[in-house]
């Protein structure tokens, strides 16, 4: 007689499989129990200012949780409002408001006022107007009709670059075409505003600023006026200051004394300024780090030009000492900033190069 071997059938097979699975589950759900609980066990750290510090490795007992400041998924796009400006409103009835194009910054002191007035008188209505008040005299400029349409900010003697990473953060200023961040010792007896734009627009220049004439030996022969011709982008320096022709301050170079900047460009410089590094020096020689082909984007306006009057104005506001020593003071302290921004750039295009 023969003994019938049963080979393996579907049915124990399916028993098998069953009896794994429920196994693997049990195991699985247990696992994912204990994670919840060690989550549970978990500090979240809130801490959008200083990333580094709740990132350390020796605590790993916390989280950091980067926060999302916009919370507009619950909100219909036709409420989400867009880039603010500078124009003032009224506070009773309705309003039409003009918003102007440009924009023209000056840092001011109240003893400049009536060179600072004939410099806002070159600016048409298309231009909002800011001044940033070294000295803390705001009230002091009422008696100009235009400073009632300014929008006046004061902080006892800080420079024109500190006010800027404060005050002109890109998406702040993202309405104006043009930003002017001019000093207020200038004189604007051959320049017109809109003129300049319409050559700026002509040579499609992204950082710009008018030609210099000066009596002194304080500016650098690529910012001079050249006569009979409209702009320049290049210049010839003495070897020791341009041994290449193509970089600043030969070429790519404007000033930071009175340096105007297009929307895009303004976008790159605002992040490039030092937030401890007030007095900007050294700046111009990066300009050209916001530019695309900056020795045909970067140039000098001849046809409206203006004159450096060279006037002493935030260095005098230090009251403890002596005029003479506060400017020779400002003017080491504007040194040293120089050389600790090259330091950074450097160090930084250093580490740049090495993840790259």
């Amino acid at each position: 007689m023969k003994t019938v071997k049963n080979e393996n059938s579907p049915e124990l097979w399916l028993v098998v499989i069953t009896l794994f699975s429920i196994m693997l589950g049990c195991r699985i759900g247990l696992s994912v129990r204990r994670v919840f609980e060690e989550v549970g066990k978990i500090t979240v750290h809130f801490d959008s200012e200083n990333l580094d510090s709740s990132m350390q490795l020796s605590n790993m007992s916390k989280i950091y949780v980067a926060p999302n400041p916009c919370k507009t998924e619950g909100l219909t796009t036709r409420v989400l409002a867009g880039h603010p400006d500078f124009s003032l409103r009224v506070n009773v009835g309705n309003e039409t408001v003009r918003k102007p194009s440009y924009l023209l910054i000056l840092t001011v002191g109240i003893r400049q006022k009536d060179i600072v007035a004939k410099i806002v008188s070159k600016f048409s209505d298309d231009f909002a107007i800011i001044l940033f008040h070294y000295d803390g005299k705001t009230s002091e400029w009422d008696q100009f009709e235009w400073s009632q349409r300014a929008i006046h900010v004061s902080a006892l003697t800080q420079a024109k670059w500190w006010y800027a990473k404060r005050f002109l953060h890109p998406d702040l200023v993202a309405q104006y075409e043009y930003i002017f961040m001019w000093d207020e010792d200038l004189g604007v007896e051959h320049f017109n505003a809109q003129e300049y734009i319409r050559l700026v627009k002509k040579y499609d220049l992204e950082i710009s600023q008018p030609a210099v004439k000066s009596n002194t030996n304080l500016s650098w022969k690529m910012t001079q006026r050249r006569k009979n011709v409209e702009i320049h982008r290049f210049s010839e320096e003495p070897p020791e200051y341009c041994p290449n022709p193509f970089s600043p301050p030969c070429a790519g170079f404007v000033e930071i004394m009175a340096p105007v900047f297009s929307r895009k460009s303004w976008n790159c410089v605002w992040h490039m300024i030092q937030n401890d590094l007030v007095h900007g020096w050294g700046l111009d020689f990066a300009f050209w780090k916001c530019v695309e082909k900056p020795e045909e984007k970067i140039g000098v306006v001849d046809a409206q030009w203006i004159k450096h009057l060279v006037l002493p104005t935030l260095s005098d506001e230090n009251k403890s000492i002596n005029r003479t020593q506060a400017r020779l003071e400002v003017r080491a302290r504007s040194h040293a900033e120089w050389k600790e921004f090259e330091r950074r750039m450097e160090e930084a295009e250093k580490q740049h190069s090495v993840k790259l």
